[in-house]
């Protein structure tokens, strides 16, 4: 359609909508004028059922009147003739009826005086009141909003904190598992509220807030929980983000009237989670001015520490954020104790699958330990989905119990994705099959390497293949030696790839690892000092954006520096894809069986892999024994 046939259809419409509007109007007009009744319908009525006051007189004089009706203040009888009582008959008065009244004594008719001025007077009352009634109840309502918009109004600066006397969130620290260290610190928390006199005889003095620092799903809303469930006293909790509104100055407002009701029950708790939305670093907003946020923040310092103080009030914040945090709400005094919750090491995962563990059906063949030795760097969030997801996959095949089979495919779902068809026997299959076995071939023949734990390909998530490591030990750090390892390991896909079919037939299935293996040279260079250049830190981890310290992120070294780390940075990936290159070529015929064995079987666990592989190349060794 045209935009001259939109405006075309537009001013119909609005037409359309004008002559809807006018006849509403024109029946609402109407409508007293209907129901007071039609006066030319009722002038003709009145007509046909008339005698006149001549008439009228000389059927009384004759007895033909029954009954009359006089209406003084119309000037209007109804005569109700012999034999006719129902259908009464109207009779045009005069000022004065003496005569006619003489008349209906002498007959002895009865008659009587009526009045119609009550009746109409009433009509008219309805009449008027069905124009005002819907004025009035139209005024009520805008009163109503009015009065709600100002009450909500006044409540802005009033605290949105949950409030509980004595909070039963059904969590104790026997419920917390895989963060023993961070559950001491807070244990003594909890003794100060519980039993003060114990630390303040040596004169300990209460810790005023403790702030949890950890990354996403380690616990530290849990924790919040278990506090507030082992001490028995009020419990606050709110989120960060419930301070701050569009209006100035609620924010503020709410954080003082939060320490007033707080105080008024004292000792008690206050849980701040996601606190890093209210507290980031002041001076980070363009153009300065009255930010709202920083006047929270200040009055939240205020409170926790200020001049009037706050006894017996404990803060107990959390985030995932510390780096964006501003230094005055660190400083002890505010935030004394700042306690952190990483991910759990094999023992603490080992504690939380059996917490997780206590309310499913597991079979008893089923190894926990050997679940948390397959899930490093997995959080308790990571875990307690992982045997949920085990737990529904059992309830979907109908098993009592959740075994082995289900906990290696949640494992594969939650590191991976869903599931997905698998491939059908083809020249896209086999040479997905060549990348992967690329992978975990040079993985499993380099020293410096993780073992190999799987091999499929059934795709997942957008993957069309995939390969798992699993490391022996939990690593800290890593050597430089096991950071080239990994990036000759995830080149071997595309190594395998050119090796087998030739430069002119690699794929676009390395995309993502070439980003991988860029990104780590890249820090082997600029981070770690892992090259020629020496032991410098030329970058940072991350740049942050808009913390109040560089406006852009500027480069840290010279153009001469950055073409030197660019040239060791393609050193180091060229060598390391020259190194899978090396691999695989030597050991084509293990490469050949393993790609043969995975497009039958689709996938491969690593301890069969690593069999195969072991035993090609003891038969290679063999081969070189012999021939010298």
């Amino acid at each position: 359609m045209t935009v001259l046939g939109k405006k075309a259809l537009n001013k119909q419409l609005s037409a359309k909508r004008v002559s809807w509007a006018g006849a509403l109007a024109a029946s609402l007009i109407l409508m007293p004028g209907i129901l007071a009744g039609n006066p030319v319908l009722a002038q003709q009525k009145a007509e046909r059922n008339s005698l006149t006051y001549g008439e009228l007189i000389k059927k009384t004089e004759k007895g033909e009147v029954a009954k009359v009706e006089l209406d003084e203040a119309e000037h209007v009888a109804k005569v109700y003739l012999v034999g006719q009582k129902d259908t009464p008959i109207q009779v045009k008065l005069l000022e004065q009826n003496t005569e006619l009244i003489n008349r209906l004594k002498e007959k002895n008719v009865d008659f009587a005086e009526v009045s119609s001025a009550n009746s109409r007077a009433a009509v008219g009352l309805l009449i008027n009141l069905m124009w005002i009634l819907p004025l009035v109840a139209l005024m009520l309502l805008f009163l109503r909003r009015s009065t709600n918009a100002s009450s909500q109004a006044m409540n802005f600066g009033k605290s949105r904190a949950r409030f509980q006397m004595e909070a039963k969130t059904g969590v104790k620290f026997d419920d917390v598992a895989g963060v023993e260290e961070a559950k001491e610190e807070l244990q003594e928390v909890v003794t100060f509220l519980k039993q003060p006199e114990r630390f303040t005889a040596v004169g300990a003095r209460i810790p005023k807030g403790v702030l949890l620092i950890g990354p996403p799903g380690t616990g530290k809303t849990l924790l919040a929980k278990a506090i507030a469930g082992e001490a028995g006293v009020p419990f606050f909790s709110i989120s960060g983000s419930e301070f701050v509104e569009m209006f100035v100055g609620v924010g503020a407002s709410r954080v003082r009237d939060l320490f007033k009701k707080a105080k008024e029950n004292a000792p008690c708790l206050i849980f701040i989670d996601e606190i890093d939305a209210v507290g980031r670093q002041r001076g980070a907003g363009i153009g300065g001015g009255n930010d709202e946020r920083e006047q929270t923040l200040n009055q939240l310092l205020t409170e926790m520490d200020g001049f009037e103080g706050n006894t017996g009030i404990i803060i107990i914040a959390a985030t995932n954020r510390p780096d964006v945090l501003d230094a005055a709400l660190l400083r002890p005094g505010r935030f004394d104790r700042q306690v952190i919750v990483d991910a759990p090491d094999l023992k603490g995962r080992l504690d939380i699958l059996k917490v997780h563990a206590r309310n499913k059906k597991i079979d008893p063949a089923v190894s926990l330990d050997a679940i948390a030795r397959r899930t490093p760097g997995f959080t308790g969030a990571d875990l307690a989905n992982l045997l949920n997801e085990a737990a529904i996959l059992t309830a979907r095949r109908r098993k009592e119990a959740i075994t082995i089979l289900e906990i290696d495919d949640a494992v594969d779902r939650v590191v991976a994705g869903m599931e997905g068809t698998a491939l059908v026997d083809s020249k896209s299959k086999r040479l997905i099959a060549y990348h992967e076995v690329g992978h975990a071939l040079v993985g499993t023949l380099l020293k410096d390497h993780d073992p190999v734990q799987k091999v499929t390909l059934i795709p997942r998530g957008q993957a069309l293949g995939l390969t798992w490591f699993t490391p022996n030990e939990e690593q800290g750090l890593i050597s430089r030696a096991q950071l080239k390892g990994r990036i000759t390991s995830i080149l071997g896909g595309r190594a395998a790839e050119e090796v087998v079919f030739g430069k002119p037939e690699v794929t676009t299935g390395a995309g993502d690892d070439l980003q991988k293996v860029t990104n780590l040279a890249r820090q082997m260079v600029t981070r770690f000092g892992m090259s020629t250049l020496g032991p410098l830190s030329l970058e940072n981890q991350s740049g942050e954006v808009f913390l109040g310290r560089d406006w852009m992120n500027k480069s840290e070294y010279s153009e001469e520096i950055a073409a030197k780390i660019d040239a060791q940075v393609r050193e180091i990936i060229s060598n390391s894809y020259q190194t899978a290159k090396s691999i695989l070529e030597q050991n084509r015929i293990a490469l050949e069986h393993l790609v043969d064995l995975l497009s039958d079987q689709e996938t491969i666990e690593g301890e069969l892999f690593r069999k195969i592989v072991a035993e090609h190349a003891q038969v290679a060794d063999e081969k070189i024994a012999v021939s010298h």
